[in-house]
């Protein structure tokens, strides 16, 4: 087992990364001190490590909330449900929300941790690549309201990560590729040596080789912790870890959220977003064409045929991170240095959406 710390003083927890933690019952009880412990997870998840879980705390009184699987279920009425059960249970201030899965149980289960009685405990055991890399650490908790993604929610940290890389092996293979598009957003955003890597080594993780995946995971938590700790509230520097997310929020939002898997959604967003700095002439044509290839060789899909262009400009002005000034993209200078700016014309982003379209 590695161990990082992310660093916020009082809010400062670890995250584990190591094979079996789920069974680890020792860990476990260190993690989860509180007496009252729900565990949220869904139905794809809870056949396959619910029950090892609850082995593990056999020691608390535990109880056990199943959601249904996918994106379109990450909603208030979700919310609802784990709020709910907290009530029904008679859960108190000191009780403990475990999030098993991945990140719409994590996000969700989050932001009802968040929400009850204005905060209680709460642990991230993400099953997915995707969580593991990225939505589990750094404390970002939602719901997706219909037009646009990720809306309503609260910064909220756990108080352990428990990463349990043994779960990646009964990962599709579309939601292992899912998981690689934010591996690759680290290393384009900071790490041009991780980028390399994944070039000479990414037939190696989507084949699940351990040592690879072990070592992508670890590096993607090293970066997000670092700067997590540096921006916990996204005032500066954690906005660069939005690279293809404006983009790809809003497809996921014109999709109704069923179409496109999130790390599918990104995979193409980097790609848009890679495209509109070409057409700044801030990146490189061959920098650009490095990029897809990567994603493609991933197995993730690098356009979305039929997407019209003035719907997705119009979905892209609910991000999050539009204001007053208008929206702003995360875009790259180079692999390794990305930077955020505000977003260039209209006509320039039709541009690069058509071009899309064309590919």
């Amino acid at each position: 087992m590695r161990t990082l710390e992310v660093s916020l003083g009082e809010r400062s927890y670890p995250i584990h990364i190591g094979s079996g933690l789920i069974s680890d019952s020792a860990l476990l009880e260190r993690s989860v001190t509180a007496e009252q412990v729900l565990i949220v997870t869904n139905e794809t998840v809870a056949p396959l490590y619910l029950e090892r879980l609850e082995h593990g705390l056999r020691a608390r009184n535990t109880h056990a909330l199943v959601l249904p699987d996918g994106e379109q279920y990450k909603t208030l009425d979700t919310f609802s449900r784990i709020i709910d059960r907290l009530i029904e249970m008679r859960f108190h201030r000191d009780a403990c929300v475990v999030a098993l899965g991945g990140g719409v149980v994590g996000d969700v289960a989050g932001y009802a941790a968040a929400s009850y009685q204005r905060g209680i405990a709460f642990v991230q055991v993400p099953t997915t690549l995707l969580a593991q890399v990225d939505s589990s650490v750094g404390g970002k908790t939602a719901v997706n309201h219909p037009s646009a993604k990720n809306m309503i929610g609260a910064f909220h940290q756990p108080v352990s990560v428990i990463i349990d890389t043994e779960t990646l092996g009964t990962l599709p293979g579309r939601e292992l590729a899912a998981g690689i598009a934010e591996i690759v957003k680290y290393g384009l955003i900071i790490d041009p040596e991780l980028h390399g890597w994944l070039e000479a080594n990414i037939e190696r993780l989507t084949s699940l080789e351990t040592q690879a995946l072990s070592h992508a995971v670890h590096r993607s938590c090293e970066i997000k912790a670092a700067i997590v700790a540096e921006d916990e509230r996204e005032h500066g520097k954690r906005a660069l870890l939005n690279l293809g997310h404006t983009f790809g929020h809003a497809l996921e939002a014109l999709g109704g959220y069923g179409t496109w898997l999130h790390g599918e959604a990104v995979a193409i967003g980097t790609v848009l977003a890679a495209r509109t700095s070409q057409r700044l002439q801030w990146l490189s044509a061959d920098d650009c064409h490095r990029i897809e290839n990567l994603l493609r060789r991933a197995g993730l899909p690098v356009r979305a045929d039929g997407v019209d262009p003035d719907d997705m400009l119009e979905a892209m002005t609910m991000d999050k991170k539009a204001g007053r000034h208008g929206l702003k993209l995360v875009l790259l200078r180079a692999i390794g240095e990305a930077v955020v700016a505000a977003a260039p014309e209209r006509d320039v982003l039709r541009e690069v959406l058509r071009g899309d379209a064309r590919a």
